[in-house]
């Protein structure tokens, strides 16, 4: 199949199974569409979606739509019909275990920020109406600190940030939900002091009775033996994706940094956290090494990866991950504290030819602040 032929619909039967339905008409993808496109009002149902609302074509059109009316138009209340009452939605600090605590949850954000928008940058996805879809959707937010919130007083300054969100979906409801902000971030660009913001959030938690679990040994290493030099990649559904947990593995368990240069495009852009923009091996080399030297002794973790052949060209493969491990090396958390961290991350990537061009990587360096004073706090 030519380039063009690859980028103008989604393969019927995927590279190692049959997982994904085949489909007449091409799913719809973020790159290249304004937002108007994505959620059309005349567009025939292009993909089989039972028991999904009529106003929804396809999966891409039903995450971005639905994001689009809670969060920008302010209708807080389709999240009853829209997430079942029992879903589960993890972050970086904290769990939420029902659907009204979702509203609440939501409710108290927009206070804080009434010109919030979110952008769908990419949506990335599996599944079927049968199985159950999911779905990881990166959005980028923009707004002004207007109103007087968890956060304190307004400081009437500006903001863009990173989330992803992954969902996991079946007949219009999502059951359950994992979601990550580059909450640093954006609280570096409101003038806000970090340390006490996550003071605040630690102490809320400790005060609910939270205590932080050290969990001794990880699993990257176990007594004196090496890493593993193989890893799992059971998750996988295609051998894209299965190449690419191998490559993650030799990186961040193995520590083969050098491999960097090999996987990656010499002009690779890297999206990361701080809202950072930067070019080259040489900069994912020093920001990969920069997370791994913070927890030297993190044992990286694949949770759940989905591809997508792109409009753009090649294939996106969104990666859910996490890292345990011990706070023992210097880096944006300062001086090392022997605390606890648990990070909660996701990655999209877009590969073509073999070669890495792109890669957005999201995790919340505030709640890593924020475990270390909860530790603390259990310490003192």
């Amino acid at each position: 199949m030519s380039s063009t032929e690859a980028t103008n619909k989604a393969p019927a039967v995927p590279e190692k199974n049959s997982s994904k339905p085949t489909r007449d008409e091409p799913v719809l993808q973020v790159e290249r569409r304004d937002f108007i496109d994505l959620v059309p009002e005349k567009r025939p149902r292009a993909q089989s979606l039972r028991g999904f609302d009529d106003c929804y074509t396809d999966i891409v059109d039903y995450i971005v739509r639905c994001t689009h009316k809670i969060w920008d138009e302010r209708d807080v209340g389709l999240i009853y019909t829209h997430y079942t009452h029992n879903c589960v939605l993890y972050n970086a600090l904290g769990t939420l275990y029902n659907r009204e605590q979702v509203v609440q949850d939501t409710l108290q954000r927009l206070i804080a920020f009434p010109e919030r928008r979110g952008m769908a940058t990419q949506v990335i996805w599996n599944g079927n109406d049968v199985d159950g879809f999911y779905t990881s959707h990166l959005v980028t937010g923009s707004g002004r600190h207007t109103q007087f919130s968890h956060l304190g007083k307004p400081t009437n300054r500006t903001f863009v940030t990173r989330t992803v969100a992954d969902c996991m979906i079946h007949e219009n409801k999502i059951y359950r939900e994992w979601v990550v902000s580059d909450n640093m971030s954006m609280m570096k660009q409101l003038g806000l002091d970090t340390d006490e913001v996550a003071f605040n959030m630690a102490k809320e938690q400790f005060d609910k009775g939270f205590r932080v679990t050290d969990i001794g040994e990880n699993g990257r290493m176990l007594g004196q033996y090496p890493p593993d030099v193989a890893c799992d990649v059971s998750i996988a559904h295609t051998d894209t994706e299965e190449q690419l947990l191998r490559w993650l593995h030799e990186i961040y368990n193995r520590r083969m940094l050098g491999k960097i240069k090999e996987i990656y495009a010499p002009n690779v852009q890297w999206h990361g956290p701080l809202m950072k923009e930067l070019y080259g091996t040489a900069a994912v080399t020093h920001q990969t090494l920069a997370l791994i030297g913070m927890i030297p002794d993190g044992a990286w973790l694949p949770q759940h990866i989905c591809s997508n052949p792109c409009d753009e060209g090649g294939v996106k493969v969104a990666v859910r991950w996490i890292i345990e491990g011990h706070h023992l090396g210097y880096g944006e958390l300062g001086k090392p504290t022997g605390e606890r961290l648990f990070v909660m991350g996701m990655s999209h990537y877009h590969i073509i030819n073999g070669k890495i061009v792109d890669e957005w990587v999201v995790y919340d360096h505030l709640a890593l602040l924020a475990q270390i004073k909860l530790g603390q706090m259990e310490d003192a």
